[in-house]
């Protein structure tokens, strides 16, 4: 008997009914990141032609509540965020990046978006429960469901191998991170630990989702 007409058939199209429109109310943990933050006591560890250059740097994020998000009977609620960073002395831009926070209230599951105009996108992922206080995502090389993608130049001059974001949230409402970076440098026979740390203080709240607002009555921006 073909065992494929046992197995029991898994619906992959139906969206969950009803779907709460709150965003804010459904995030679980990344509620803590919705806002818009600053930090200005950064420090960068990144990989140059005479060695390791620590570098410090500000930062302002934005953090975005989206409408829920569905793929069939899986549902989202997130963050669209966007990244700037400068460092002391310099009007160009150091690092700029955008991107989606998700939360699957289902399963715990959090991932984390990111794309920066240098040719690099990820996905990382991690779990936590409602109430956490510490998120971590991670993404590999090589992988086809949480990955890394760059570049022909990045590739072969400042290989990307793994990522690891980890970041810790505070009683008093700030947080700070912690982001590893394992590159293979051209040139160089051990890999290179890219690393970044800041801690974030709120200076401007975001306003709700656009459906909550058409639910509330309001006119979306």
């Amino acid at each position: 008997m073909d065992k494929q007409a046992n197995d029991p058939v898994i619906d992959i199209f139906t969206e969950p009914d009803p779907i709460d429109p709150d965003a804010l109310a459904n995030m679980g943990p990344l509620r803590h990141l919705a806002g818009i933050w600053e930090g200005r006591g950064g420090t960068d560890i990144a990989p140059k032609a005479e060695g390791p250059e620590r570098k410090p740097y500000s930062e302002r994020v934005t953090m975005q509540p989206i409408d829920p998000q569905a793929n069939g009977p899986q549902l989202f609620y997130g963050l669209r965020y966007h990244l700037h960073i400068n460092t002391p002395g310099e009007d160009t831009t150091f690092h700029d990046q955008t991107g989606y926070w998700l939360w699957e209230p289902a399963t715990g599951l959090i991932m984390q978006t990111l794309a920066i105009p240098r040719g690099q996108i990820a996905l990382a992922s991690g779990h936590a429960t409602p109430d956490s206080r510490r998120i971590v995502v991670e993404a590999r090389r090589g992988e086809t469901n949480y990955g890394i993608c760059s570049t022909d130049f990045l590739e072969k001059s400042f290989r990307t191998d793994s990522y690891r974001l980890q970041i810790d949230i505070a009683d008093d409402g700030t947080w700070r991170y912690h982001q590893t970076t394992t590159m293979m440098v051209l040139g160089q026979d051990k890999p290179f630990s890219h690393e970044d740390r800041n801690k974030l203080v709120k200076v401007g709240e975001v306003d709700v989702n656009p459906w909550l607002k058409i639910v509330r009555g309001q006119a979306p921006a």
